[in-house]
């Protein structure tokens, strides 16, 4: 794929003796959505971890934007992360004490915005996502299917290049799950953000423009065409 934001060659990770990766090689468009779909416990995860800088491979390379992520240290890694790679996990892991506008201030405060602009911009992201009226309460008092879009807001309020999101609808249940992948995709497109979308609900993958099944460690394209 010549416009690849992100692409990974060769990709090899193991935990001790169990192998997860084996040699993968992977690209994304920008403003592209791909679905990585199969059974648990075949990489789906580990390659998500991969990409987005989370975990180094063994072997292989994460190229984005003709930066070599797997080279990069730690820190440098996480400051991609703030900037430029957003990630959403399946259980939003907002901090408990903060409220929704300071959860999503933080990659933003991280960064060195000013605590006014953050905020301007944590507001402005919720109020997209439907839920501003949630902006000064805290995790604990909203639901699942709120906290989650919360989490969103969080995971866009960088604007980032790439949005990695690992089984975002997992803990919800259906209509809520179809409420985050319906802001998700809208927002994505409005921005040009290449995401990639690791699930195991083939409703949820039909949400992508493509699929690639993990499989042992191992990837197939396979043609998908967007339900939404």
């Amino acid at each position: 794929m010549n416009d690849a934001i992100l692409s990974a060659r060769g990709l090899v990770k193991s935990y001790g003796n169990s192998p997860a990766l084996r040699g993968v090689t992977f690209e994304v468009a920008a403003g592209e959505i791909v679905a990585v779909t199969g059974p648990s416990g075949c990489g789906k995860s580990t390659l998500l971890h991969c990409l987005s800088g989370i975990l180094r491979p063994d072997a292989g390379e994460v190229v984005y934007r003709e930066q070599r992520v797997d080279l990069m240290p730690e820190s440098a890694r996480a400051r991609l992360r703030r900037s430029e790679l957003g990630v959403l996990f399946q259980f939003g892991q907002l901090v408990a004490e903060l409220t929704a506008a300071e959860n999503v201030s933080l990659p933003l405060l991280l960064a060195g915005t000013g605590r006014r602009a953050a905020r301007t911009a944590a507001l402005t992201w919720l109020d997209r996502l439907g839920v501003a009226e949630l902006a000064e309460q805290r995790p604990g008092e909203m639901s699942g299917g709120q906290q989650q879009r919360v989490a969103l807001a969080r995971a866009l309020v960088t604007e980032p290049r790439v949005l990695f999101a690992d089984e975002p609808t997992g803990a919800l249940d259906t209509l809520a799950g179809e409420q985050v992948m319906a802001h998700l995709v809208r927002l994505a497109r409005a921005h040009r953000t290449a995401v990639v979308l690791v699930t195991h609900e083939p409703r949820i993958a039909g949400y992508a423009d493509r699929e690639v099944i993990m499989r042992d460690g191992e990837l197939a394209d396979v043609a998908l065409a967007a339900a939404r």
